[in-house]
């Protein structure tokens, strides 16, 4: 599992280069049988103008590990991933440090599929609870 999970991580870092991903330093960090874990960085290239993290840097956090997660988990050679809905509450803010975005599968259908990602800090405080809706798209 050690050698797949490396394989797996490796793909999808390989494919945040000149991305938003890659620009808001998205890195993926950690894979299990039902999840996928990101992080970014918080620093000013990320904070609204008071200082702290912005809400869309931490949306776009959210959507990327999301549509990641279901290019691992469905056939990714097979379908496009697409974010189709995404809602997001923001509960603390965060100035420093990194967050965390762990996506997990509530409903995984043939077209569509539905991710709760929790967003946390280096303490593993909720930061943001977000909800995104992928669809799977043949490829032609």
């Amino acid at each position: 599992m050690s050698d797949y999970k490396a394989k797996i991580l490796q793909v999808c870092n390989e494919i945040r280069k000149n991305t938003l991903m890659e620009t808001l330093e998205i890195e993926y960090v950690d894979v299990g049988e039902n999840f996928l874990i990101a992080r970014m960085p918080v620093s000013p290239k990320v904070h609204q103008p008071d200082g702290v993290l912005h809400g869309g840097a931490t949306v776009a956090l959210a959507e990327s590990v999301g549509s990641a997660a279901s290019y691992v988990f469905l056939d990714g050679q097979s379908f496009f991933v697409r974010g189709i809905e995404i809602a997001a509450n923001h509960v603390r803010s965060v100035k420093e440090g990194w967050v965390y975005a762990k996506a997990s599968i509530l409903h995984k259908g043939r077209t569509t599929q539905l991710w709760e990602i929790r967003i946390t800090d280096e303490e593993d405080r909720l930061i943001s609870q977000c909800k995104l809706t992928t669809i799977a798209l043949p490829k032609k």
